[in-house]
């Protein structure tokens, strides 16, 4: 879309603030239903683990692995931090929060006023 000034904008900034808060919450669905980065969030949920560990529970090659663990952190799903040689992923103490939020619904509850 092209505003009055000739500049493109998005639908969502032109739409106002709740089209943009859907478009994060669509983002952050679609990150989680690739079944590889379901695999990956079911295996942190249990218990943070490193690479070497998440491979054995969801067997795919370590470049691609990498890939949808940065993919997981760019969304803010997951944390990691560095341990001597080995990287340990661990879910984000606000992911189970965040994927609730952005489901429909979550913001308002069953009988409550928007």
């Amino acid at each position: 879309m092209i505003d009055s000034t000739g500049v493109e904008t998005s639908a969502a900034s032109a739409a106002g603030p709740e089209a943009s808060g859907a478009e994060a919450a669509v983002s952050l669905l679609q990150v989680v239903a690739d079944p590889v980065r379901w695999a990956v969030l079911q295996q942190l949920a249990a218990q943070p683990s490193c690479v070497c560990n998440l491979q054995e529970h969801v067997p795919i090659p370590a470049n691609l692995l990498s890939y949808h663990l940065k993919v997981l952190r760019e969304a803010g799903l997951v944390t990691s931090s560095r341990r001597g040689r080995w990287i340990d992923y661990a879910l984000a103490p606000d992911a189970l929060k965040r994927l609730h939020a952005a489901l429909p619904g979550a913001a308002h509850p069953a009988g409550a006023e928007p």
